[in-house]
């Protein structure tokens, strides 16, 4: 049972879902990374978010794959060896990530760069 059909009740609206599946401050980068750049173990993962610490950057990978955003892969070497990629559930969202990347990047160069220029006149 994942952690989405525990909690299913909870949720007043689809909205309310996808934010808590997606929200918080990692979890969309992370999903992001691994969508444009391809499966990643979990140290190249933390190279690509130094200012995170290892047990968020787990707790978010656990949270991600019980929801399951992302798969992880484990090898069975010595070390060990373990990968992360993108489900099918975790590419459909690649498509809201990218309309959200744009809306930020528009709402940047538009609306914060206006504030900024009124606070410097």
């Amino acid at each position: 049972m994942t952690r989405m059909e525990r909690d299913l009740a909870s949720f007043n609206c689809e909205k309310e879902l996808t934010l808590s599946i997606i929200g918080g401050k990692w979890k969309m980068i992370i999903i992001w990374y691994l969508g444009k750049e391809g499966t990643k173990r979990f140290s190249e993962l933390k190279a690509l978010l130094p200012n995170i610490t290892q047990k968020m950057l787990t707790n978010q990978l656990r949270e991600l794959e019980s929801d399951d955003i992302i798969h992880r892969e484990v090898y069975p070497v010595v070390p060990p060896k373990v990968e992360y990629s993108l489900t099918a559930n975790g590419v459909s969202l690649i498509p809201i990530l990218e309309s959200m990347y744009s809306w930020g990047k528009g709402y940047m160069n538009t609306v914060v760069k206006e504030k900024e220029q009124k606070k410097d006149a």
